[in-house]
């Protein structure tokens, strides 16, 4: 049969320039090859009591396919012997195998004076709860888990001699921290201990002192208490610090805040940044007042205003420097196949396209009859020409070329992408990791 050859280079910025082509026609003697999209090559695996995620040309769905690679994984509570990673070989079989192991804990000994009872005997989860025969006490944790990792969390407790001291902490309270503070400063008096038997107590304070600055939140405040037996005995209260707020200030929708202090307490002022090609309307910032309210009113980010009419490639590119990416689409005409079907599935996806800040410059045609465009405003002839010379864009076959926001030549298409392809190379490959985190924010807002 005639086996047809393609090759593709991608241009990077500062590294080697390549380029697009197609190798002749090779005709070569047949021979069998082997079925890369026979679903069943390999019998789809199995994992009990675990999972096993597979990938591949096709997509997940197809788990059976020649070398397709799947990861294994088990369930909470299990430990994986084998492979983590077999792949789908040209024998029909599977590079190597798995499976699952229970995980337990080792068996817990009897307390003297006491017992305890497990939830799920000694495997992972269980919950072992410590008893004293009557008159002892629990000293120490009053339960134990069997962890992941099989072995038991916390220590074993023991059963101590009854009749603790008796201790009484003071009430809780309350602190409202300073307008522009994230803390409060709170004192209270230590508590009294008495026992029936011992005159010297130990009274021991496990938190912060009084009169310590507290961070904004419940704070717990134990005491402990031992008699010359160690029976002991505890009492808490709690200390609680207030920081007036306002509500959450959303971003703007192509934009981001700044903010001073918290970001939301009283007296923290959040100022307004827009991304690349969009310009502020509104207050440039807003502070948060001590009735729990912003000043002002929300601001937005909206598109800036491009000068379409320009005489000058240079012009036109500078406005978009460091603002906007540009995907160049030519055709050689509006009825092209290729370019049709990338129209519409460019116009499908032109909200995902302005939250990765990428505008959309078409080509069509020759002269005289040649057009420009970005959206409906239309490019000078000399602009149109300036693009193709700067960018080496052909008017006889179907190409785009995607810019970063230097106006870098940095990927080229010569055949329909969807849209899902293309915003994975723009994710993976151009965008910051600030602009990610943006993205991330607003990727519901096209749903």
């Amino acid at each position: 049969f005639i086996c047809f050859t393609y090759i593709h280079w991608k241009h990077f910025t500062g590294a080697t320039t390549d380029y697009d082509s197609y190798s002749d026609f090779v005709e070569e003697d047949f021979t069998p090859q082997l079925d890369y999209k026979d679903p069943n090559w390999c019998r789809s695996p199995h994992l009990p009591n675990g999972e096993v995620s597979c990938r591949s040309a096709r997509g997940v769905a197809h788990r059976g396919l020649l070398g397709t690679r799947c990861e294994m994984t088990c369930d909470r509570g299990y430990r994986l012997l084998g492979r983590r990673s077999i792949q789908c070989l040209a024998n029909r079989l599977w590079s190597g195998s798995a499976y699952c192991r229970r995980i337990r804990c080792h068996v817990l000994p009897l307390i003297p004076q006491g017992r305890y009872s497990c939830t799920q005997g000694f495997f992972v989860d269980s919950r072992c709860e410590f008893t004293c025969r009557p008159g002892y006490r629990i000293e120490g944790e009053h339960s134990r888990t069997c962890l992941h990792r099989g072995s038991w969390s916390g220590v074993q407790p023991e059963c101590s001699d009854t009749d603790p001291p008796k201790i009484r902490c003071p009430p809780s309270r309350l602190k409202v921290a300073e307008p522009g503070k994230l803390t409060a400063r709170v004192s209270w008096d230590s508590p009294a201990a008495t026992d029936t038997a011992d005159k010297h107590l130990n009274v021991v304070l496990v938190d912060q002192q009084p009169g310590s600055e507290f961070k904004e939140g419940l704070h717990v405040i134990r005491y402990k208490v031992y008699d010359q037996a160690r029976n002991r005995a505890a009492c808490k209260f709690i200390v609680r610090v207030e920081v007036r707020r306002c509500p959450a200030l959303p971003p703007p929708l192509h934009g981001y805040l700044i903010c001073s202090s918290d970001g939301n307490n009283y007296g923290a002022e959040c100022e307004y940044l827009c991304d690349g090609g969009y310009e502020r309307k509104g207050a440039s910032s807003r502070v948060c007042q001590f009735n729990r309210s912003w000043s002002g009113g929300p601001t937005e980010c909206v598109s800036m205003e491009f000068k379409f009419s320009v005489q000058t490639v240079g012009a036109l590119l500078d406005q978009f420097y460091e603002k906007r990416r540009l995907l160049i689409m030519s055709a050689p005409n509006i009825s092209d196949p290729d370019y049709q079907l990338q129209n519409i599935m460019i116009q499908k996806s032109d909200c995902g396209l302005d939250l990765r800040h990428v505008t959309v410059v078409e080509l069509l045609g020759s002269p005289p009859r040649e057009t420009g465009r970005i959206k409906e405003n239309l490019l000078q002839s000399d602009v149109i020409e300036g693009l193709r010379q700067a960018f080496r864009i052909s008017r006889f076959y179907f190409s785009m070329v995607l810019l970063d926001k230097l106006g870098i030549d940095q990927e080229r298409f010569i055949v329909p992408v969807s849209s899902e392809e293309l915003f994975s190379y723009i994710d993976n490959f151009l965008l910051q990791e600030e602009e990610r985190e943006r993205l991330e924010l607003h990727r519901d807002f096209c749903d």
